[in-house]
């Protein structure tokens, strides 16, 4: 249901009379970058966001220039009130439903209309049916290591076979300490594979991840079905990527063959004035990538728009040069 009905300004919901050049669905990285610079371009913008960020469990974020360590909640905060002083609304809500033309119809809540519609609403990490996984995700349970591995560099290091990316996720961590362990799990190593982590100095294990021991909230290792705990401070694993795409999908916006939505450079989808950005199309993009996702989807749309104008412009002005 609709969490708040105020913009940031403080006004009450655009009613579904109100038509918005652009409709940003998602507040992120991706979605306040786009909706700064549109703002900036006094077009008539509105984001709409459920408030679930993907990097909420992370104490911080890194590798964003200007902004390395901060907290991501501080980070969109700081972007919410930047994209305030263009006259940006807010809105706090789910959207239910998308209908070409645009009409964005949020849960329990009016449709807001739109000439133009950015999803940028990321992905969610699906994460394997360990205990203790979801507890320690983002704290010392973590995916990234461009983001996340200097902070526990030298330290004794897990890596789950989860997922077939976590051969190289494993390789790539020993840029960061001597002590990498790659317990198999789930995932049956082919012998380049094997060949590769050993020659690289990563020691495999064999076995089965029961569970995460954890005491005095903090990682103390990982128990195997065979009752060895393997003792490390931070493991790594590899989640399933599920980009929150049903908006687009509802649009019928044309897919690849691994099932993420295509866009050319711009963010431009196969439906005609719709655009995605960020994490819901591509899910390697960190912080400071989705932002500059965001930007070029803005600029793209503010063209198009812009295009638009220019026609309807002209269409006038030649009817009214006939009647004269």
């Amino acid at each position: 249901m609709i969490k708040t009905t105020v913009n940031t300004r403080g006004a009450a919901a655009p009613s579904g009379d109100e038509v918005y050049d652009v409709a940003v669905v998602g507040a992120g990285a991706a979605g306040l970058s786009a909706a700064l610079l549109l703002g900036r371009a006094r077009r008539r913008v509105v984001v709409i966001d459920a408030g679930e960020p993907r990097n909420a469990p992370a104490a911080h974020m890194h590798g964003f220039l200007s902004r390395d360590g901060l907290p991501p909640a501080a980070l969109l905060d700081l972007g919410q009130v930047e994209i305030d002083r263009y006259g940006v609304d807010v809105i706090r809500a789910r959207v239910e439903h998308v209908e070409p033309g645009y009409g964005v119809r949020l849960e329990g809540g009016p449709v807001i209309r739109a000439r133009r519609l950015l999803v940028a609403t990321g992905l969610r990490d699906e994460l394997p049916d360990i205990p203790g996984v979801r507890d320690r995700w983002g704290k010392d349970l973590l995916h990234c290591p461009y983001c996340h591995a200097y902070e526990v560099r030298d330290q004794p290091l897990a890596v789950l076979g989860t997922h077939p990316g976590a051969v190289h996720q494993a390789l790539l961590l020993r840029q960061w300490s001597d002590d990498i362990v790659f317990l198999t799990h789930t995932l049956e190593l082919s012998e380049q594979e094997r060949e590769q982590l050993e020659a690289f100095g990563v020691n495999v294990v064999e076995g089965h991840a029961v569970r995460l021991v954890v005491d005095d909230d903090r990682l103390r290792g990982i128990e195997l079905t065979d009752g060895r705990v393997i003792p490390r401070t931070t493991a790594f694993l590899f989640p399933r990527p599920a980009p929150r795409d049903d908006l687009l999908a509802l649009l019928d916006c044309a897919k690849d063959d691994q099932g993420w939505v295509v866009t050319d450079r711009a963010g431009r989808t196969s439906v005609p004035g719709v655009w995605a950005a960020g994490n819901v199309v591509d899910p390697r993009a960190q912080v400071i990538v989705a932002a500059g996702m965001g930007s070029t989807a803005a600029f793209a749309i503010n063209t198009d728009l812009l295009h638009e104008d220019v026609e309807h412009a002209t269409a006038r002005h030649r009817a009214t040069a006939v009647r004269a």
